[in-house]
């Protein structure tokens, strides 16, 4: 959708959203562009290393039989489909045939523990998940508590649950799919917030087109020859599925499927320079890892043309490294789950402030507002918000309307990030108007966390803050009251890291606990965060 332009101010007036009433995530990403027979989509790269290559073609015929296997278990238009898988070629055929199906999409972290995904589960109704060997314990220990939850598909079977490749071989290869509407629904994605438990942002078939222009911006006008696509961000997450997958499909890129478990930065380097990936999108924490590797170019022959990075701001020192280790500008850009990609950098036609999250895409009206939603002069704090409508922007909180509403001023999306705007249209993030913590990339809500410590016999109160840090820009911290009689000690905080771990999630649990007698409360007994974060930073500032 967006043209090469010479300028921002051109690239702003040329753009016209193209949103056809009749859409489909599926025939767009995937069934289109299998006409030819040898056009790549996918390049798998297993735990073993192990290389397998699809087309658009064979990821057609093979999504076609996955449709109809999941048909023939009653499962259909409108229906929701868990989806517990690392990137991988069931991850995507997954996805294809559930929007091919009309039903919903609803990506699940294989970081989750049991916790997690019995919350996110149950609150979808999901009637379908398809996982594998490695996440199937979880499912079955918690099987009990969905009773909705009618068929499960394991890649590699096993107890409880349906074969996925034998279960798919058994569905024909010629599908036709669902006539959706752009505005039908097609994903849920759940988002931690920071009252209450974690939230699922419904979004329509519309929401790949929304994110097209914030891709193909900080990508330095994405697609161009010979481009191909690769992240470590799992697809579970927005920032994985539409900023990469589904956006490089759109175009008919071939995309990149490893996801480590832990992340290898000289291994990352060797990866991208052996397959020729041109594009990445890397998150902070990956960038920050990567600048120990020695001249990626010459020793691994890594050759991007195009780097995004979103979640924090990015200093001058890795805009300086990214310049001279990779030869490129790496163009930050912002956006939530609700509504994503809204503000980028795109150093081809922009020159890149350190610090600053870049400008309004073209195509999303930006601005700053105060509370009831009236823009705020130039210069002064406000919060960011987005006007509606907007493709990218979500359909509203699963069936909670009231949240829904409350994300809302008049016609702006309220994102709850504040910022400033200056004379030249940048914007300029502060902080967050709530109470999530940023590790690693992640938005982390503190009531699951909290909640989740809770649940352990020793704790009688729990808050959970984010922490800075060098590598992660905040850590998971809690602070603790424990129950009478029992006393801190080493072994007690690595069993409550574990309990987290083993429960909730292991990007969540804290990495940092402190106890205290009691917690800063207000007069209606809410945890005052604020002063939590404050002891936080005196401690370490040895005050």
């Amino acid at each position: 959708m967006l043209k090469p332009a010479r300028t921002y101010e051109e690239a702003r007036a040329t753009f016209r959203w193209q949103i056809p009433e009749r859409y489909n995530i599926a025939v767009d990403a995937c069934d289109r562009h299998a006409a030819d027979p040898a056009r790549l989509a996918l390049i798998y790269l297993d735990a073993e290393g192990r290389e397998t290559r699809y087309t658009f073609r064979a990821l057609r015929d093979l999504s076609n039989r996955l449709a109809n296997a999941l048909s023939a278990q009653g499962f259909g238009r409108g229906d929701r489909l868990g989806i517990l898988l690392p990137q991988g070629p069931e991850t995507a055929l997954a996805h294809l045939a559930a929007y091919k199906l009309g039903a919903i999409a609803v990506p699940l972290f294989t970081l989750f523990g049991p916790d997690a995904l019995a919350y996110r589960l149950a609150n979808s109704e999901a009637a379908g998940l398809v996982t594998d060997l490695a996440n199937l314990p979880k499912v079955l220990e918690i099987r009990d508590q969905l009773p909705g939850l009618r068929f499960v598909l394991a890649v590699g079977g096993g107890e409880g649950a349906l074969d996925f490749w034998a279960t798919l071989e058994r569905g024909a290869d010629t599908f036709t799919p669902a006539d959706t509407l752009a505005e039908d629904p097609a994903l849920i994605i759940y988002t931690s917030g920071t009252t209450g438990p974690p939230k699922g942002a419904l979004h329509a078939h519309r929401v790949l087109l929304g994110h097209l222009p914030g891709v193909e911006f900080p990508h330095d006008f994405f697609p161009q020859p010979g481009d191909l696509f690769w992240t470590p961000a799992d697809w579970a997450w927005i920032g994985g599925l539409l900023d990469v997958l589904l956006p490089s499909w759109h175009h008919g890129v071939p995309v990149l499927a490893h996801r480590a478990k832990k992340f290898d930065p000289e291994e990352a380097c060797h990866r991208m320079g052996r397959y020729g990936v041109r594009n990445a999108f890397l998150p902070p924490t990956a960038l920050k890892m990567l600048q120990a590797v020695a001249r990626p170019r010459e020793r691994h022959g890594v050759a991007l043309r195009s780097v995004g990075s979103g979640g924090e701001s990015l200093g001058e020192a890795t805009l300086s490294w990214g310049r001279d280790e990779l030869g490129l500008t790496i163009n930050e850009f912002y956006g939530q789950t609700e509504a994503n990609l809204l503000v980028g950098n795109c150093g081809a036609i922009l020159p890149v402030r350190p610090g600053s999250m870049g400008v309004p895409v073209p195509g999303h009206i930006v601005g700053v507002v105060d509370p009831e939603g009236n823009p705020v002069p130039v210069g002064e704090m406000g919060e960011v918000a987005v006007r509606a409508p907007d493709p990218v922007l979500f359909l509203g909180y699963w069936r909670n309307p009231e949240a829904t509403a409350r994300k809302y001023a008049g016609p702006w999306l309220l994102t709850g990030d504040q910022a400033r705007a200056d004379e030249d249209g940048y914007l300029w993030f502060s902080g967050r108007s709530d109470d999530l913590i940023n590790s690693a990339g992640y938005r982390i809500g503190p009531t699951e966390i909290e909640d989740c410590l809770m649940k352990h016999p020793a704790v009688a109160r729990a808050a959970a803050i984010g922490s800075p840090d060098a590598l992660r820009n905040e850590i998971v911290k809690a602070y603790l009251v424990l129950r009478e009689g029992v006393a801190p000690s080493p072994a007690l905080t690595a069993e409550i890291q574990a309990h987290v771990k083993r429960q909730l999630a292991a990007h969540e649990y804290p990495r940092e606990v402190a106890y205290l007698d009691a917690l800063p409360m207000t007069a209606t007994g809410k945890i005052k965060r604020d002063d939590l974060r404050r002891l936080d930073r005196a401690e370490k500032a040895g005050g």
